[in-house]
């Protein structure tokens, strides 16, 4: 007396077409979630790097006023105009008064 064959067991193909669907979806989001997570360090990284880099900016132009300032400062411009360019002061016999 031999044992009756094992019944396979078949599978409803749309069930596992769904699963296989599920699975996709699944999967699908993780992809996502760590794309959108790698793309939030990326972010964060250029963010520092341009703060940085606008402090820096801050600070030049800061030491560029200061530069600006010292050039324009009107001792300099005579002290330039008496020793370069040897102009003096007028006279008073030397100014006219524009009304």
């Amino acid at each position: 007396m031999g044992d009756p064959p094992p019944k396979t067991r078949r599978r409803n193909p749309r069930i596992v077409a769904v699963w296989i669907c599920l699975l996709c979806v699944v999967i699908a989001e993780l992809l996502v979630y760590t794309w959108v997570r790698v793309q939030w360090f990326q972010v964060g990284y250029e963010i520092s790097n341009l703060t940085k880099e606008q402090q820096h900016l801050n600070e030049l132009q800061a030491n560029l006023k200061v530069e600006l300032a010292r050039l324009r400062a009107p001792q300099r411009i005579i002290r330039i105009a008496q020793e370069k360019l040897h102009l003096t002061l007028p006279a008073s016999n030397q100014m006219m008064v524009m009304p």
